[in-house]
């Protein structure tokens, strides 16, 4: 097998992973909290085939020797933190983050994880009808500054602030239910990826080496906006026209591939 051969293919495998990426995020372009994912490519096997002298002309400004390359692969796989645009709903268990920042929930695996999802929703509690919970769109129990579940009393409207502390207003009774915990991201890239846009800690890795506790009141690192979700931070346009551009990379990786079958088509086919 040559080298074009080889470069071709490698670079269509390189090529077909971005498109899957892309793929992904125009899948996810209306979900609630998404971010971005991007890849980054690196050469693979570069070398160099030595020249002979007779290739020292006169008036040659490079040294001698040809680059020999064999494709491209993905390298690494990141995800974009930017903040998406903001979306006014009116509902009361809608929050979005302002700023740098993610709501605390516990998984199903009964470990605790991060989400920029705010749309949220209150399930009463199966032991105390008149207890409701605070909820992901999936179930998972959304936590407070001390690491425990928010409790609401059921049928109560909700009134948060920017500093996430909640208010249930019941009539004319109002209660302190307690304030949303926030987390701070010190290295998010460090962070693991699971599904419904939850992210957890690696295994072994301390919290406040990757995350570090938001103190909203003091600090105002980030504000919650309550009646507002967040968007997909993904701009299909821009997709859309990364989209082209790969298609076509992939295009001429395949035109190159099947030119060299046809140069070994021809070789194997000369008679001397």
């Amino acid at each position: 097998m040559n080298n074009s051969m080889i470069s071709a293919m490698v670079s269509m495998n390189g090529i077909q992973q971005r498109l899957d990426l892309i793929a992904d995020n125009m899948a996810n372009v209306n979900t609630v909290g998404y971010k971005r994912k991007e890849a980054a490519f690196q050469d693979t096997l570069n070398s160099v085939m030595q020249q002979s002298s007779d290739f020292q002309l006169a008036g040659r400004a490079t040294p001698l020797g040809v680059n020999m390359g064999f494709g491209s692969r993905m390298s690494e796989l990141s995800l974009n933190y930017t903040q998406g645009t903001m979306k006014e709903t009116g509902n009361m268990t809608d929050l979005a983050i302002q700023g740098n920042a993610m709501f605390q929930v516990v998984t199903q695996d009964g470990e605790v994880g991060f989400t920029r999802a705010g749309n949220f929703n209150l399930q009463p509690s199966p032991e105390d009808p008149a207890t409701s919970y605070l909820v992901t769109s999936l179930g998972n129990p959304v936590l407070d500054t001390d690491g425990e579940l928010i409790e609401v009393p059921s049928g109560s409207n909700l009134h948060i602030d920017g500093a996430g502390n909640i208010i249930a207003v019941d009539g004319t009774t109002e209660t302190e239910v307690g304030r949303i915990g926030l987390v701070t991201l010190l290295r998010p890239d460090a962070l693991i990826q699971k599904d419904s846009n939850l992210f957890v800690l690696p295994p072994g890795e301390m919290e406040g080496v990757i995350i570090a506790t938001s103190d909203l009141a003091e600090g105002e690192q980030a504000t919650i906006r309550q009646g507002v979700l967040e968007n997909s931070n993904v701009d299909l346009a821009n997709e859309m026209a990364e989209m082209m551009k790969v298609q076509r990379a992939y295009q001429l990786a395949a035109r190159a591939l099947t030119s060299s079958d046809t140069m070994m088509n021809l070789a194997n086919n000369l008679r001397g």
